[in-house]
């Protein structure tokens, strides 16, 4: 059942160039499948209509991005796509489409979340999100946390003071850990994964804007003003441009004096590399994900995509090789160790670099 006055905002403007090949500029990967299913901005908006309906859904993504994204989510009215002229980062992401929320509904409450990541246990999800809801109609802004599986560097995390129960009060918040130092929240039991999911009552986000981010807030109000006139999209390019980049988390989060975080664990991953998507595919006893016809000799733990257009079969054949990322597209090959999959936007820089860049 939907909920009264709750609307999500989707945040769709990533690049995601470590998803080089597949992903390019005019498809990041919040446009692919690379959960196994659908787009994962469909998959992300699936995932929530249950709680707000179709109609409450806002996508916020560029403006190179909106026809591409509007094909993905045919059933979006062109209102609800926020094209950013530019991106200034997710404080002015989150504040512009609130603020445009918050002109429909004065009442709302506003699930911010990323539109590239896979949950495996869907009920899990919208339970805690049900639960974020409740809480942030009581006036406090509310995050989710992930229970982490191991000590990972690779995230920020939200430390939570000591307690049980399904809402804990945020201590605050801290940047990607070393090694040593992820063992030891993961011991403590009291820090979750920072995965960039916000709930609030738009109200309660736009006042922390204007005590914390007084630039942004004056931006937005400009943009209200126009809107009231019927001018927003005159001025929008002007006043977006002048907005600062800055992080929600680092421009807000962090200097809120009360938080609620909801700790979750309902299979999240986000699908930050190929080594993640590999860890979602469906596997042989040998640990190789590939396609039907792939040949792999002697070979353990490798991961082949591909994503080329074509009809024309090609058939790809390991032979004793392991632990490798094979990506093949209709105009690139990428071939990298798995454990080195974070690096393939260094091969982005190097298209640009050179001067390719229809290759990016």
């Amino acid at each position: 059942m939907t909920e009264r006055s709750v609307y999500a905002v989707i945040m769709a403007g990533g690049s995601g160039t470590r998803f080089w090949p597949a992903s390019r500029r005019a498809r990041p990967k919040q446009l692919l499948p690379l959960g196994g299913g659908e787009a994962l901005v469909r998959e992300a908006v699936a995932r929530v209509t249950p709680l707000c309906g179709t109609a409450n859904v806002y996508i916020a993504t560029g403006r190179h991005l909106v026809e591409a994204t509007g094909a993905v989510l045919p059933e979006l009215q062109p209102e609800q796509l926020l094209a950013e002229p530019v991106p200034r980062n997710t404080a002015p992401c989150i504040g512009w489409a609130v603020a445009t929320i918050a002109r429909r509904d004065p009442d709302a409450v506003v699930m911010a979340l990323p539109s590239d990541t896979h949950i495996r246990d869907l009920e899990g999800y919208q339970g805690c999100l049900r639960t974020a809801i409740a809480e942030a109609r009581s006036g406090v802004i509310t995050t989710i946390g992930i229970e982490p599986t191991h000590p990972e560097t690779g995230f920020g995390y939200i430390e939570a003071d000591p307690g049980a129960g399904p809402v804990l009060t945020v201590k605050r918040f801290v940047e990607k850990p070393d090694l040593e130092r992820a063992k030891q929240f993961l011991a403590s039991g009291n820090f979750f994964w920072n995965a960039g999911m916000f709930i609030f009552r738009a109200r309660d986000m736009l006042a922390a804007i204007e005590t914390h981010l007084p630039e942004l807030a004056a931006g937005l109000s400009e943009l209200d003003d126009a809107a009231a006139r019927g001018q927003e999209a005159h001025i929008l390019d002007d006043v977006f441009a002048r907005l600062p980049a800055v992080s929600i988390d680092h421009g807000v989060m962090e200097h809120i004096a009360k938080l609620s975080v909801v700790p979750g664990r309902f299979g999240w991953s986000d699908l930050g590399s190929w080594l993640a998507a590999g860890e979602l595919a469906t596997k042989d006893g040998e640990g190789n994900a590939a396609p039907d016809g792939t040949v792999v000799i002697d070979g353990r733990d490798n991961l082949v995509v591909d994503m080329r257009s074509g009809q024309a079969k090609r058939v790809v054949a390991l032979v004793g090789v392991s632990n490798l990322v094979v990506v093949e597209t209709d105009d690139a090959l990428l071939v990298v160790e798995r454990e080195a999959s974070q690096r393939v936007g260094q091969v982005v820089q190097a298209l640009k670099d050179r001067g390719d860049d229809d290759l990016v």
